[in-house]
């Protein structure tokens, strides 16, 4: 089990990680956020402007960070990965205190299927452009390109810096856990291609939205296609063991879980069961989940 280092934490202050870029960690630990969300500032620190990506929670002393992060340079957009209330709450005020527009992920049109299934994604998100797959938002020495990768979420980008050749992975590929993927709107076979997709790149490193930055990617994203490969198969023996709920395969698949995370883990199996029910591998039958297809 993954635990928070003890403090003291960077929160609110502004490091270089590299020439073009400073981060700035918000105020908002928890067992799914690690020390906090944190916000990039992508620009030479002398330059004349920059972009934010992931401004995180509408807290006042985060926002007053990252305009401290900025200093006088001009914001040329405010980029979101994804819209959870821990990356683009902040979006709205930063961009009512500076003018800058709010470039990025697409707003987030959720089908609830269940109660409060859109609780944990942002309302306020507005986008005054959304970038596809492909499309770059430039400054002055700076170029950021959208990758798309759905899966933790449907409307999830990264962005790389080709100048330096980093990605900013949001949620997608984290330095300290792997990615939570919660239906209705999280998608498991679409973050599987997604992490294929990423195989397919040559990015020099990641900055991920939580955690340290991951210096050696490719064997990362491996390690992580792998790890989905082994909870896939451990599910489909559980299945052939027995019919089970999916509150049933949680003992056997995360012993010695921190409580707090049981329902997360139970949304990563229901993920995981959705996508073997598509491929013919698992079915659904009152509440009760079983191998192999139906009929």
């Amino acid at each position: 089990m993954v635990t928070i280092p003890e403090k003291p934490w960077p929160t609110g202050l502004a490091e270089d990680v590299e020439p073009l870029v400073r981060r700035v960690l918000a105020p908002n630990p928890s067992p799914y956020t690690f020390t906090g969300t944190q916000t990039y500032v992508v620009g030479a620190a002398s330059g004349p402007d920059c972009a934010v990506i992931d401004p995180g929670p509408n807290e006042a002393d985060h926002i007053a960070a990252i305009l401290a992060a900025v200093g006088s340079r001009k914001i040329l957009a405010i980029m979101c990965t994804h819209t959870h209330r821990d990356h683009s709450p902040a979006a709205a005020p930063l961009a009512a205190a500076t003018g800058a527009p709010i470039v990025g992920c697409a707003p987030l049109m959720l089908q609830v299927a269940g109660p409060r299934s859109d609780e944990a994604f942002d309302p306020t998100y507005a986008p005054d452009r959304v970038l596809v797959d492909g499309e770059a938002m430039r400054g002055t020495g700076w170029t950021l390109t959208a990758v798309a990768t759905p899966g933790h979420t449907s409307n999830h980008l990264c962005f790389a810096l080709e100048e330096s050749g980093a990605l900013f992975t949001g949620d997608h590929v984290m330095g300290w856990s792997t990615s939570v993927v919660i239906p209705p709107d999280g998608d498991m076979g679409d973050y599987m291609a997604s992490l294929d997709k990423l195989m397919a790149r040559e990015d020099v490193r990641y900055h991920s939205a939580h955690g340290a930055a991951i210096e050696k990617p490719k064997q990362l994203v491996r390690g992580m296609i792998g790890h989905r490969r082994q909870r896939e198969a451990q599910i489909l023996r559980l299945l052939g063991e027995a019919p089970r709920p999916v509150s049933g395969f949680i003992p056997e698949m995360y012993k010695g879980l921190d409580p707090r995370l049981i329902g997360a883990a139970e949304m990563s199996v229901t993920a995981h069961l959705i996508d073997l029910e598509k491929r013919g591998l698992a079915r659904l039958s009152e509440g009760v989940w079983q191998a192999g297809a139906q009929g």
